[in-house]
């Protein structure tokens, strides 16, 4: 057992990343100055968009992203179960309701066929999720999108680095959600941002995450001086600080560093776990290059005497911090109220029973990767059938 214990996810900070919020501490701007949109246009760079706005957080980024996508009452928006609530819970912000459409059993993506299944007249997006940072089905998606007149949100905070069809995940639909949460790929302690090629929801998304209020002279009904501005809807106070986006934009300069030492820790796991009858390791789409934020092993229950949760307290117990993602969300006791069903979502209900997410970060060292293999190898011969 190891002696201290290893979570599923951390940050990874330097003197560099220190230093960069220290001179923020240290200059004029902590809050809403010139190095939020410098950070914005980093992440723009990247991932090859024409705009970027960032938010406090990734939930609220979304909700921005379904306000200004003009999803209200009424609006149905079709998305994963397997996903954190952040993807249904942006469209009941807005008033519109939630549509849920099955994985694929082999990627634990959306399946491009349930989202066809599941439209109706009433139906304005969709909000794939890139799952563990694979990349969902995007040109099925698309396509569908096309036909039925649809706005396209991607949810990428779990694929920040992955690139579909060789091109990086960010600039591929109308608008795309990052999160800059401690265990995903580059952090800001909070924060998240939307990336668009769309000028209209460029400005939109401005607006609304600071209160509604604009300073455009040229949006303005009337102009009492230069210190005028209007508030024209009820926006909200999701603006990013200046500190946040200077921590972002040192650890951008890291990200390809942290996504490549996740690929090789994740060839390292299915190497070693590809032969274990015990379990499945995942399955990577073909038109995908994922970024890793997750790295989720289902057990195979029918070779193992045991449940996944005595599987998991006892990688718990040698210190292996597993945990699992995720509980679909229409089982979560909010979306039963509101007349979701057990049952309707069997692929992802059957991968719920069945999954652990092994840690994965880059900071882990080659032996912390050793340690995660003997620990889950040792439990399961323990209790093979």
């Amino acid at each position: 057992m190891r002696n201290t214990y290893l979570p599923y996810g951390q940050q990874w900070l330097d003197e560099e990343d220190i230093q960069a919020v220290v001179n923020i501490l240290k200059g004029n701007y902590l809050t809403t100055g010139p190095t939020i949109a410098k950070f914005e246009e980093c992440v723009a760079k990247y991932v090859g968009s024409k705009y970027a706005v960032a938010f406090s957080n990734g939930t609220a980024a979304l909700h921005g992203a379904c306000f200004a996508a003009g999803i209200e009452k009424g609006d149905e928006v079709i998305t994963t179960p397997i996903t954190f609530a952040a993807s249904a819970n942006c469209v009941r912000y807005v008033g519109g309701t939630v549509v849920f459409a099955d994985i694929n059993e082999d990627s634990y993506n959306i399946d491009p066929l349930e989202i066809e299944r599941k439209i109706t007249s009433n139906t304005k997006a969709i909000i794939p999720v890139h799952f563990t940072g694979q990349p969902a089905q995007l040109d099925e998606i698309h396509a569908i999108a096309k036909k039925h007149n649809l706005i396209v949100i991607e949810d990428a905070a779990h694929a920040l680095g992955a690139e579909y069809k060789g091109v990086k995940i960010g600039a591929l639909s109308d608008m795309t959600m990052f999160s800059f949460h401690p265990v995903k790929h580059v952090t800001t302690g909070e924060g998240g941002v939307i990336t668009t090629n769309n000028e209209f929801f460029y400005k939109k998304l401005l607006q609304f995450r600071s209160h509604g209020i604009t300073r455009e002279r040229s949006n303005l009904l009337k102009n009492d001086g230069p210190w005028y501005y209007d508030m024209q809807f009820l926006g909200f106070n999701f603006r990013m600080t200046d500190i946040q986006a200077a921590l972002g934009i040192s650890q951008l300069r890291k990200l390809d560093q942290f996504v490549a030492r996740r690929r090789e820790i994740s060839q390292i796991y299915n190497e070693a776990f590809q032969n274990n009858e015990c379990l499945f390791i995942p399955t990577q789409h073909v038109d995908g290059i994922s970024s890793w934020h997750l790295y989720i092993i289902k057990l195979n229950l029918d070779k193992i005497s045991v449940t996944r949760k005595e599987i998991f307290e006892a990688l718990l117990a040698q210190n292996i911090g597993v945990n699992v993602h995720y509980i679909p969300v229409h089982t979560l006791s909010y979306y039963q109220e509101l007349g979701y069903e057990e049952g309707s979502m069997p692929k992802a209900e059957e991968l719920y029973e069945a999954i652990i997410t092994l840690p994965l970060f880059p900071k882990m060292s080659n032996e912390d990767v050793e340690d995660v293999i003997n620990s889950v190898i040792m439990e399961l011969e323990k209790v093979k059938k």
